[in-house]
Parts: C-alpha cells; sequence; structure tokens
C-alpha cells in the first residue's frame, strides 16, 4: 500500500504514538499541546540542528540540518536533525558533487537513552523515508542524547522495519477513524506535558461522585 501526499502525517507523532497513543491523538488529532520543562528543553536541543542555513563540508563528509524527508510506503513525512554524508566506495549520487555518498541520520533527543523503543522507531522511520528517495539501503543510524553528550549507533533490523511499518498503519487507522484512545494510568503521567488535559486518573473509568471530590482532596 501507498498513501497519497494529502494523507501524509507528521513522522515526529510516531515518538508520541509509540509512547503513549492517548498523548498522541490529543495532540495530532484535538490539537492539544502543552509545555512543561522538558519540552522546553527538547526544543532548545533542536534549535542549532532546525537550522537550514547550517551546511558543513570537511574534506570527505557533508552536514546538513532540517532535510525533508517522507515516505509513500509509510505515509509519513518530516524533518531530519542532522544528515552526515560520507564519501565512500558504497553509497549514493548527489546531484552537485562528485563520487557517491553514505547517508547516516543523526536524531537528537533530550536525555539519555530510553528504555523503551520510542527514539529507535522514529530513528527507524526516517531511515525507510531516507531510503525511499534514494533509492539505497541503509544498515545503521545514530541517536544523539544531550544528557551524557553522546551518541548511540542503532542496527536499523528487519525487525525494528517492521515495527515501525506497523505502529504508522496502526496510527493512520486511529487517526482516519479519529479515535482518542482512553487513558491508562501511570507513574510517569505526571511528567507528561498534557497531563492537566489528559487526566488519566479521572478518564480512566468513568468515577464515581465521591471518587471524583477525592481526587481533588488527595491531589491538594
Amino acid at each position: 500500500m501507498e498513501y497519497k501526499e494529502d494523507e501524509y502525517l507528521m513522522l515526529s507523532g510516531l515518538q508520541h504514538f509509540y509512547f503513549c497513543k492517548r498523548q498522541w491523538a490529543l495532540i495530532h488529532l484535538e490539537q492539544q499541546w502543552g509545555e512543561n520543562e522538558a519540552t522546553m528543553e527538547g526544543n532548545y536541543i533542536h534549535e542549532k540542528s532546525d537550522n537550514p542555513f547550517i551546511v558543513e563540508s570537511r574534506d570527505n563528509l557533508l552536514i546538513s540540518r532540517a532535510v525533508p524527508i517522507s515516505s509513500k510506503k509509510l505515509g509519513l513525512s518530516g524533518i531530519l536533525d542532522v544528515l552526515e554524508l560520507y564519501r565512500e566506495d558504497k553509497g549514493v549520487e548527489l546531484n552537485d558533487k562528485p563520487g557517491l555518498w553514505r547517508p547516516n541520520i543523526v536524531e537528537y533527543k533530550r536525555g539519555k537513552p530510553k528504555k523503551d523503543h520510542r527514539d529507535v522507531i522514529q530513528l527507524v522511520a526516517q531511515v525507510i523515508c531516507l531510503e525511499e528517495m534514494f533509492d539505497t539501503k541503509i544498515e545503521s543510524s545514530e541517536l544523539y542524547y544531550n544528557e551524557n553528550n553522546r551518541r548511540v549507533m542503532i542496527k536499523i533490523t528487519d525487525e525494528l522495519r517492521e515495527e515501525a511499518i506497523s505502529s504508522a498503519q496502526e496510527m493512520h487507522r486511529l487517526y482516519n477513524e479519529r479515535i482518542t484512545p482512553k487513558a491508562e494510568s501511570y507513574k510517569n503521567c505526571t511528567k507528561c506535558s498534557l497531563y492537566d488535559i489528559c487526566l488519566p486518573r479521572l478518564t480512566k473509568k468513568k468515577p464515581s461522585v465521591r471518587n471524583y471530590i477525592e481526587s481533588f482532596i488527595i491531589s491538594d
């Protein structure tokens, strides 16, 4: 299946979707948003990498920032933080540069490596987009974390590709059916910038009047 351009969803939403489907739906279906310390820090981290006018060239290395990408297979479009191109014997052709170049994505993330795949799946989707655009195969790319100031190399396995594809398909299904999933209450919910909008303790199940009143007493 291939998606039309007017059916594309935001690739960045894939990370939200993997972490919490309700969070994704509140943002991308209901157009809700909230800022907290984490989101502001993330904006600051991306400030330089998202500048499309910063292009660097170092011998056999080209670095481009804020590179637009898309995929008909995934039905997603977005922006790469950083695209590195290394001149090597095997790679892709560029219109204005001689030789062959191996592409490497560097996706910037706040904090440190996560225990789940939310960052990895977004990176894999970016790789699939770039492979489609360049008609090539990319074996690995990298995540950069600001907390420890280091890169983590991610091998793009067939299993990760299938996980990214199935997540994108499910995201399209919920979007087309306009479904906002019910809330689930987790210990990290209070750290979410949409916590006061989502209200997981109240919306997970229909509360009694007594529980509703008690929830405010407890929170105070």
